[in-house]
């Protein structure tokens, strides 16, 4: 089955011809080059671009590779990239006109310096440019030094629930129980039994994701960062604390990994996609706060196949669903904390009380809360005392997995069953 992946391509859509390298990032196997090379190759050529004036290239393509005289099996034995002058005669032989070209380029980091190659494409007024990259050596960070500012940057992620469920063969409940076990790779989700979804997420999570990190940092080991990106995985909408998983792993492990290392290891997973990092944002002071922060997975059955499908907690996947759902859909998320005098008591966190979720897009702001179950009053007075002691008129929403009818409450607060959260087309 085919995924649309309607908003990247009204991404890329967005941005054609805009003076700038369209960069394509996100997590390995989240649909990158299906993206680029169908999705918005059909696009264009719905638009009436003339397939003449398409340049595709694929960089870790046996066959394009040949076509410019280099052989991949050589240049993976010697470790090499492939020859700029070889790629830039290629485009040059298909430039037949002074109309508007695409050019499509895959795993461009495979291109010896391939930075200086389409920089130079953007001297061009009639060459566009998109390329995609592996997380494992092309990564959010890297881009904005290589390309000096002359790069915009789609991320992409995984399937949002509503892709997922736009293509299940279910009900609600069935896909979302599907897609909170084993995520939203479009790979997995095509995958007949359950037993090739979680072979093949240990698979990627152990020996591919983790060896990648490794590769691109230039470490030595990975036993202590696989079992910090199990603690990580254990704790997801969690705080976590680098003085404080120090201090874990010198009683329980006997580890010498120090603060500093379990802060760079978790800029690494972060780097590469694997997780997302949510600062605290104090509301009313309108500041960050430095430490401590939370993590959550880009693909939530990621994080599950690292813990071997084992505390699979629905209220800390739930949670880690809405951080992506709102990512997805362009917020920028923090973890929101009101700041009180009050002693640590009625649920509110040391110094104050948290809100899991602030998300901000222009002028726009959600304060949203993530509830599994509320069973009773007081159980809305907990999950509703954060929102309580904010005193601003942005909207403040609670999501529910349970069914509930989506409606106000006497203060103006949206209640909100998970289901109209993910598939609706608000906020």
């Amino acid at each position: 089955m085919e995924y649309k992946r309607e908003i990247y391509v009204d991404r890329l859509n967005a941005r054609k011809r805009n003076g700038l390298v369209k960069v394509i990032t996100g997590l390995r196997r989240s649909g990158k080059s299906y993206l680029l090379n169908n999705l918005f190759h059909r696009s264009l050529v719905e638009s009436g671009v003339d397939e003449r004036h398409i340049i595709k290239f694929a960089f870790d393509s046996a066959e394009d590779l040949e076509i410019i005289g280099e052989d991949l099996l050589d240049l993976e034995r010697k470790n090499s990239k492939v020859d700029p002058r070889k790629f830039l005669e290629f485009v040059r032989d298909r430039l037949i006109d002074d109309g508007q070209y695409y050019i499509l380029l895959d795993e461009v980091q495979n291109l010896e310096s391939f930075e200086s190659v389409l920089n130079s494409y953007l001297r061009k007024d009639n060459l566009d440019i998109y390329a995609t990259g592996s997380n494992s050596k092309f990564l959010s960070s890297d881009i904005l030094t290589e390309f000096e500012a002359r790069g915009d940057e789609v991320h992409v992620f995984p399937l949002s629930f509503s892709e997922f469920f736009s293509e299940y063969d279910g009900t609600k409940e069935e896909a979302y129980e599907e897609y909170s076990l084993y995520g939203g790779l479009p790979l997995v989700a095509n995958m007949r039994t359950e037993e090739q979804k979680a072979k093949y997420l240990e698979s990627l999570i152990g020996k591919t994701y983790v060896r990648d990190i490794i590769r691109h940092n230039g470490l030595r080991s990975d036993t202590d960062m696989s079992d910090l990106l199990d603690v990580v995985s254990s704790a997801i909408s969690s705080i976590i604390s680098p003085r404080k998983l120090e201090s874990a792993f010198k009683s329980m492990k006997g580890s010498q990994i120090s603060r500093p290392t379990i802060e760079r290891y978790t800029d690494f997973f972060a780097d590469s996609f694997l997780v997302s990092k949510a600062m605290r944002f104090d509301i009313k002071g309108k500041k960050y706060i430095s430490a401590p922060f939370k993590l959550y997975f880009e693909d939530i059955g990621l994080r599950n196949a690292k813990l071997g499908f084992r505390q699979i907690e629905p209220t800390h996947v739930m949670e880690n669903i809405i951080y992506n759902e709102l990512r997805f859909r362009g917020f920028d998320v923090d973890v929101g904390v009101v700041k009180s005098k009050q002693a640590a008591s009625d649920s509110a966190s040391v110094g104050g009380y948290e809100v899991d979720f602030v998300a901000n897009k222009g002028s726009k702001r959600y304060y949203i809360q993530s509830a599994y179950d509320i069973p009773n009053d007081e159980k809305w007075r907990q999950e509703t005392m954060s929102l309580d002691r904010i005193g601003d008129s942005f909207e403040k929403i609670v999501v529910v997995r349970n069914p509930v009818v989506s409606r106000h409450s006497d203060k103006g607060y949206l209640l909100m069953n998970i289901f109209d959260f993910l598939l609706g087309k608000g906020l």
